[in-house]
């Protein structure tokens, strides 16, 4: 499984890389949410539902893509 940790960078299956920010809780729907900036241009901030996050690649519709995870902790940067 994958797991989520704070103050890493992460790689984007299309090739961009993150820095996880937080976690914080959706006002309406409570879920949790990722939130995580940009490490390119103008470092946008993001968020996006933990569950989506930290899910597996759709290998359907991505067929060329050999990362497994939506989001990949990189331990070499």
């Amino acid at each position: 499984m994958n797991e989520l940790e704070i103050n890493c960078v992460y790689k984007h299956f299309k090739g961009k890389y993150y820095v996880v920010v937080d976690v914080a809780k959706d006002c309406e729907t409570l879920e949790d949410v990722v939130v995580y900036r940009a490490l390119y241009g103008e470092h946008t901030l993001w968020v996006r539902k933990k569950e989506d996050f930290l899910s597996e690649v759709d290998h359907v519709k991505y067929p060329d893509v050999k990362q497994k995870y939506r989001f990949e902790k990189k331990n070499d940067l």
